[in-house]
């Protein structure tokens, strides 16, 4: 009994609490990102945004997930019901299960994979299934063409995403995403690598389907795309499963360009004289606030620009981001031989 305790009973409760420290936070935060959004986008066209429920309006998210919760689940007739409600599950639960090898702080994270960078991007890649089994099991025409569209979309900036990731990966010299942030330490790479650092987020914007690249789910023409037919608590799944990746997809730009956990006092060396006081702040608190800065971006975008049209944003990935992003992976991996910057 004490073999099975301390051999398989203790090793498996301290992995369910690491995964419970990292998941309840998150989601957590998910719900609160839709109420941050309402609010900043409510300031930023001059309404007030949620302000009734609870004070500020911070139940909010609680009143909206208990009313999901109870409304009537409607399948289509003509619908692959398995496949139907398999989709959102799938949509939500990959967007959390990337989160197991995302650092937050040094030594805290899930698993400390080395190839942790190859695990996100299948991860990511594979959140296209959930979106294109929605779309053919709803038996909708708005649907099916919504799932295409989002298939599309994500294929083809996925291209630029994975480029970007090599340029910053071939400076780094590792696919551990804990070695890529300790070798920021000087030099965040959002200064060396600036371009990719704009192409990466705005790829970011059209992989998570968010405006202005959200043609998977445009309202005037396809009703609500992929979601059309789905209400209540699989509504809810695809609905988290996006914010969720949104919180995914800051983190990896955080990690990749920002430092991720690391402070300013590890990149100026003019803060020398305030490095005991900012020392003193916990990594994942500038972890979270880089992540911050981040969402903020991403809801200051949706309240500011105009949709693309479906042909311009194809253009954008294959004839802008494409050729451009191969052309930084070239210059940076001639500048690293020639000037035998090449990590070891």
């Amino acid at each position: 009994m004490a073999e099975f305790v301390d051999g398989y009973l203790l090793p498996g409760l301290w992995i369910v609490g690491k995964i419970l420290l990292f998941a309840v936070p998150i989601m957590i935060g998910m719900a609160y990102l839709t109420y941050a959004e309402r609010r900043i986008i409510g300031a930023m066209q001059m309404r007030k945004g949620p302000n009734v429920v609870g004070p500020f309006g911070l139940l909010q998210p609680f009143a909206d997930a208990i009313k999901l919760m109870f409304k009537e689940t409607v399948v289509p007739t003509g619908s692959s019901p398995v496949v139907f409600f398999l989709a959102p599950m799938i949509t939500f639960t990959l967007a959390l299960l990337a989160w197991a090898v995302i650092p937050v702080d040094s030594g805290w994270v899930i698993s400390n994979l080395n190839v942790g960078v190859l695990y996100l991007f299948a991860i990511s890649s594979l959140g296209v299934y959930g979106i294109v089994m929605a779309g053919w099991a709803s038996n909708s025409r708005y649907a099916f063409l919504g799932a295409m569209r989002s298939a599309a979309q994500m294929v083809s900036y996925e291209v630029s995403i994975g480029l970007v990731m090599i340029s910053v990966l071939l400076t780094a010299g590792s696919l551990n995403l804990t070695e890529l942030v300790e070798a920021q330490k000087g030099l965040w790479y959002f200064l060396p690598h600036f371009p990719m650092f704009i192409l990466f987020f705005i790829s970011v914007l059209a992989e998570t389907n968010r405006h202005p690249f959200d043609l998977p789910e445009a309202e005037s023409e396809l009703v609500a795309g992929f979601m059309t037919e789905y209400s209540s608590m699989s509504f809810a799944l695809f609905f988290l499963g996006e914010y969720m990746n949104m919180i995914m997809m800051s983190g990896m730009v955080s990690i990749l360009f920002l430092g991720g956990w690391l402070g300013p006092q590890d990149m100026l060396p003019g803060l020398s004289v305030l490095t005991p006081v900012l020392a003193w702040v916990p990594g994942i608190v500038w972890f979270v606030l880089k992540i911050c800065f981040c969402l903020f971006v991403f809801i200051w975008v949706r309240a500011t620009f105009p949709r693309y049209r479906y042909d311009q944003l194809m253009r954008l990935g294959w004839k802008v981001f494409l050729p451009f992003s191969l052309i930084w992976l070239v210059l940076t991996a001639g500048f690293l031989v020639y000037f035998d910057k090449l990590p070891q």
